[in-house]
């Protein structure tokens, strides 16, 4: 039991790591004015800002992973298994839409329609979950025996590799202009602007990170795994460290695959490179929390990673939104991180009253239920 807490405290921890990396982007972004944005610190702030989403894609495929073995484990047929998580995944596929709706009636005015139909994080993530139980639908129904691990692994890898290595075609000599551009949007992020648009969240290449999260979740469910998990790790952080070494030694030749490279939008090298530090960071995500200061006590990055969805609602309107804390395009480093502390604090106060409100059974008197430590956030 207490390695399996652990394993989910450092998942939690790592949702709360992509929150915060979340909100320093969007702060500084939305805030700094003219001057400070020409600063080496804005550049470095929105170089942090490519790790979040690959995050929160890579700890949905684990938490899929979790998901789709345990339901496996009592015995549920593969199609019973797709109901249950491709229906989760359209749950969350329509509260991206409700987000996206909620952000137009709020900018009512100014806002054009077609942000209504715009692919963002939220979206990808339903689609990405969505897909996932329809591969596992799919190898589960074809699967038998005790390999059926290694065939959802060796799986979930493919098609993160596919996805990837077919992002640059379908981003510029593969385009698809037969398909009406909301379609179109979830192949390759065009929007109505007749091109694709870095600032989206297709499916190609963001649903590569969620395929690989999938991956290493059945890969820590695997009986070795349980009994070793903090060597699992290990291995997990040394394969890090090579994907880096090999996306720096690809990105660095003068050999490409592809006619139009373009490495922080649509090169597999890219992909690699996020990768291995997603695994490095996973490694020290849960050493952090097994021997670290992670265990010391309360840790507000895995509060907020439990309810990091939650969060992610809240703060874009007061950061980018017509409820912004400070006036937006105007402000100092100083101020600005200022305003980002307020927005931390503010969003960890809302998820420990979640938190508290959501373990409370209403009834005569109001009473704390356990947190089961078995069931991932």
């Amino acid at each position: 039991m207490a390695a399996v807490k652990s394993r989910l405290d450092y998942i939690d921890w790592m949702r709360g790591l992509a929150c915060v990396l979340m909100f320093q982007t969007h702060c500084y972004d939305a805030w700094l004015g003219p001057e400070a944005r020409k600063s080496t610190f804005f550049m470095w702030s929105q170089l942090g800002g490519t790790l979040p989403a690959p995050l929160f894609l890579f700890l949905a495929g684990v938490s899929f992973a979790l998901v789709t073995d345990k339901l496996r484990m009592k015995g549920l047929p593969p199609a019973q298994i797709a109901r249950t998580t491709i229906k989760r995944g359209a749950e969350i596929f329509a509260l991206g839409l409700l987000f996206r709706l909620q952000e137009f009636l709020i900018a009512l005015g100014w806002a054009p329609w077609s942000d209504l139909l715009r692919v963002d994080i939220l979206n990808t993530i339903g689609v990405s979950m969505m897909l996932m139980g329809m591969m596992c639908w799919i190898t589960l129904a074809v699967s038998q025996g005790s390999k059926i691990r290694a065939r959802l692994i060796a799986a979930a890898v493919t098609v993160a590799a596919i996805i990837s290595l077919l992002c640059p075609l379908l981003w510029t000599t593969w385009r698809l202009p037969g398909l009406p551009w909301p379609l179109e949007s979830y192949i390759n992020g065009v929007h109505n602007l007749g091109q694709p648009q870095p600032w989206l969240f297709p499916i190609f290449p963001w649903t590569a990170f969620a395929f690989a999260g999938l991956a290493l979740g059945f890969i820590m469910l695997a009986d070795w795994s349980r009994q070793q998990p903090g060597k699992l790790l290990a291995l997990a952080g040394a394969a890090g460290v090579l994907l880096i070494g090999l996306a720096r030694w690809f990105d660095h030749s003068s050999w490409h695959w592809y006619a139009i490279y373009d490495y922080w939008h649509t090169s597999p090298n890219f992909f690699l490179m996020r990768a291995g530090m997603l695994l490095v960071i996973v490694l020290g995500a849960y050493a952090w929390c097994r021997w670290g200061a992670g265990r010391w006590g309360f840790s507000p990055l895995i509060q907020m990673g439990q309810t990091s969805l939650l969060v992610y609602w809240l703060h874009i309107e007061f950061v980018y939104g017509r409820f912004s804390i400070l006036h937006k395009k105007s402000q100092s480093i100083a101020s600005a991180s200022l305003g980002l502390l307020i927005i931390f604090t503010a969003m960890l106060l809302v998820s420990l009253l979640r938190t508290k409100l959501k373990g409370m059974q209403w009834g005569v008197q109001l009473q704390p239920q356990k947190r089961e430590a078995t069931q991932p956030s």
